[in-house]
């Protein structure tokens, strides 16, 4: 961010650093750029809070640099794990059919497809609901905690069921309370960091769905090697009760690690709490999550819905998980006697456990890749080609991969897929919380309404992938190479949409017919701007969006 003292002046503004100024400040986590970061310590948003006024702006940006680390070391290492697991209880279902589920309850093609896309309709159902109600009782702890316990015990139970009903009944289920865990967390970790911090730390707890993804098949051949058998169980029932039951041990140490929101946790001092909060409101020119009593639901989630750009990012983040609809069917075998030899990693010609440890490679190579992109993105203060370039290159590997038989060239594609696809998702994650960021309401609607409109996309990829497709798969690669160039229109749409504002916002001219407003205007002008998608008295402060 960067002050400025009137709405009409450039944001080159004396009172403040310039936008590229601060596009390297924002990139500053450690001790090396506290130089840097001083400068855009000086309040944007009002005078310091009590505890820092005594403070130089480099002692504070010294103190906000030890802060920084402290919520990284509190928040990210749990958080992955979480999220490991939920990714773990989600997608176990492919490695269950390599195991030999889908014999064992009589399933067809049709049938076991049906069982992954089910999962996705409760997932959506839940997710604005639960975001919206996170939002208000502001106490993540507790309502994390609680939620992964009840899907762990639906997991596990997964591992009793006898028939395809049974198993629709679990995948139901499991979606709807999962889906209050990722969004909910994307909206949580945009209650702590700054825009310029963001994506690397959405890149970070993204890596635990692809850490799962690298070692899910390492677990369920271990698992299909070892226990099958064991106890009377098929080795696909031990994969869900083994899961399923972690799954409910870690969640007992959830709520004694993850602090709740700046403002309410008592992790904190009295002092760094202040810290958190006013440099989430000197970013964006506004106060972020205050109280319970302060949160209007109704309003957040009706100003979300009336917002253009929410549609265009929900449109472009919907392409992208249609573009990485390929993950859900990875590793489903093959290969010796299993019925769905028409699986992409099965189509390579490997036996059963050789095609579960084939897909590990992948999900390492894609963890590396979105850390490093995220990284950048945030060094560089830039989110539109960090999203772009990665799904160029998704679209040659689809291209690849339905165009040639050649197992060295189709691995070498799929190898990428995971990487570029998930490399521009979680930037485009992180887009959404610095464009749709205040009032908070709106942001966790936006947040869920975006993420459960992408992943209604699940419900209809999964019937892509079917026996007769292969091994080509030509529709699904095809419809893969759509969903990407998809996305990358609607990105650069996005992009000029925030360009144009931000010069509007430059020259003080009215932006969506509502003129500037001055310091001391009522709240009612303040409410107008936000009826036409901007933050409400943030443009008076510097606030501009990011591209």
């Amino acid at each position: 961010m960067h002050p400025a003292s009137q709405p009409s002046q450039a944001p080159h503004s004396v009172n403040g650093p310039s936008r590229a100024e601060f596009r390297t400040m924002s990139s500053a986590d450690d001790t090396s750029s506290v130089a840097a970061a001083s400068v855009s310590s000086r309040p944007a948003a009002g005078e310091k809070p009590a505890l820092l006024r005594h403070l130089s702006d480099e002692e504070i940006a010294r103190m906000e640099v030890r802060l920084k680390r402290k919520i990284d070391l509190r928040l990210l290492p749990m958080i992955i794990v979480v999220y490991i697991m939920n990714y773990l209880d989600r997608n176990n279902i492919p490695a269950a059919q390599v195991a030999g589920m889908g014999e064992e309850l009589g399933l067809t093609g049709v049938q076991y497809n049906t069982a992954v896309s089910i999962l996705f309709i409760g997932y959506i159902l839940m997710q604005i609901p639960s975001n919206l109600f996170l939002d208000k009782i502001g106490r993540p702890s507790l309502y994390f905690t609680a939620v992964m316990m009840v899907w762990g015990v639906i997991s596990g139970a997964t591992g009793a069921v006898q028939n395809f009903s049974g198993l629709l009944a679990c995948r139901f289920f499991l979606g709807f309370v999962e889906a209050a865990y990722f969004p909910g967390c994307l909206f949580y970790l945009s209650s702590w960091y700054t825009k310029g911090e963001l994506s690397l730390r959405t890149a970070i707890m993204y890596s635990g769905s692809l850490i799962s993804g690298a070692f899910s098949g390492l677990i369920a051949a271990g698992i299909t090697d070892g226990l099958d058998g064991k106890a009377g169980l098929s080795a696909w029932r031990w994969l869900f009760v083994l899961e399923g039951s972690l799954t409910v041990f870690i969640a007992f140490f959830i709520w004694l690690v993850i602090p709740d929101f700046p403002k309410t946790t008592t992790w904190l001092t009295e002092q760094e709490r202040q810290l958190a909060c006013w440099r989430l409101e000197r970013d964006v020119g506004e106060e972020d999550w205050s109280g319970s009593e302060a949160q209007k639901v109704l309003h957040g989630l009706r100003l979300a819905f009336t917002d253009v750009k929410m549609y265009l990012l929900m449109i472009m983040v919907t392409c992208i998980v249609a573009s990485g609809s390929i993950t859900n069917f990875f590793p489903i075998g093959s290969m010796l006697t299993v019925f769905f030899r028409s699986s992409v990693v099965g189509t390579l010609g490997y036996g059963r456990i050789k095609t579960l440890l084939l897909t590990t490679p992948p999900y390492v190579l894609a963890t590396v890749v979105v850390l490093a992109n995220a990284w950048h993105a945030d060094k560089k203060g830039e989110r539109y080609w960090h999203i772009v370039i990665p799904l160029s290159v998704s679209v040659a590997a689809f291209v690849v991969a339905a165009a040639t038989l050649n197992t060295a060239a189709r691995y070498v594609a799929m190898m990428f897929m995971p990487a570029s696809v998930y490399g521009g998702y979680v930037c485009a994650l992180s887009w959404i919380s610095s464009t749709l960021p205040r009032p908070v309401a709106k942001r966790a609607a936006a947040l869920a309404a975006i993420n459960a409109a992408s992943n209604a996309s699940q419900i209809w990829t999964a019937y892509m992938y079917t026996k007769a497709s292969a091994p080509r798969y030509a529709i699904a690669m095809g419809v893969n190479c759509a969903t990407s160039l998809l996305a990358v229109l609607f990105a650069t749409v996005l992009r000029a949409m925030l360009v144009r504002l931000n010069r509007q916002l430059d020259r003080g001219e009215p932006v969506g017919g509502a003129t500037w407003l001055v310091a001391g205007e009522g709240e009612g002008e303040a409410e107008r701007r936000e009826e036409r998608g901007l933050p409400g008295t943030a443009a008076t402060k510097g606030f501009r969006f990011l591209i």
